[in-house]
């Protein structure tokens, strides 16, 4: 029994390693899907529709935004494994798990509209039909945004506190997490979509310090061996 626990240690670790590399690579492409803001609706409704129905708008949103969100949910399930095995803060870890992952789903549907969503109206108004301007996705869409921004948020923040307490992985790329979560939804998705109408560079800048933290995060874990058993039961008798 114990010489099966020990051989599935290095297997566990060596998944979690491989998962976490998920990190640096979503903040990447959510950095360069972001790097490029569209026009306002608002004010500019033919330069956004001229913008949505281009490949780029079309490339960034897949593979950018859409896979970045994907990997992004793997690499989060990796860490939540990793701090609940060998991290201190292992319930706070799962907790923001959880929510980082069920902001996330909520939000795959949204990048869906938007990646295919947005360009048919635009295709619509420039093919003359200006009622396409007034084209409302709802109320239920709204909230449900707005919900998945909030978890996010939530539950970014608390992934940093997790790393932060966890005393197997770097302080400070708790830390950055947090700022990263600030600058993407609160100084990026919530003011770019109430007070610019598109994107401010706090999100591409956010998302760099995702890729810096999950980077550093990886780097840790990589360079240093699983944490022995004696530290896992000194965990749990603190």
């Amino acid at each position: 029994m114990s010489s099966s626990s020990s051989s599935s240690s290095p297997n566990t670790i060596n998944w979690i390693r491989i998962g976490l590399l998920a990190l640096p690579i979503s903040g990447l492409l959510t950095a360069w899907a972001t790097l490029t803001p569209q026009p306002n609706p608002s004010t500019e409704f033919e330069a956004w529709s001229s913008f949505v129905t281009t490949t780029y708008f079309m490339l960034t949103h897949l593979l950018g935004t859409m896979l970045g969100i994907i990997l992004l949910i793997f690499g989060v399930i990796a860490l939540g494994a990793y701090l609940a095995k060998w991290g201190r803060s292992g319930r706070l870890g799962l907790v923001a798990m959880v929510i980082t992952i069920a902001a996330n789903m909520l939000f795959l549907p949204i990048t869906g509209w938007a990646a295919f969503g947005e360009p048919a109206v635009g295709r619509a108004y420039l093919s003359g039909i200006e009622e396409a301007m007034q084209f409302n996705p709802g109320v239920d869409f709204t909230v449900i945004f707005l919900l998945s921004i909030l978890l996010a948020f939530i539950g970014n923040v608390l992934l940093g506190i997790a790393v932060w307490r966890s005393r197997t992985l770097p302080k400070w790329a708790g830390a950055i997490w947090i700022v990263w979560a600030v600058m993407f939804y609160v100084a990026g998705v919530l003011y770019g979509l109430f007070f610019l109408g598109s994107s401010p560079p706090t999100q591409p800048l956010g998302s760099l310090l995702m890729a810096i933290s999950g980077g550093w995060i990886v780097w840790s874990v990589f360079r240093q061996p699983p944490p022995t058993a004696a530290l896992q039961q000194h965990r749990q008798e603190a």
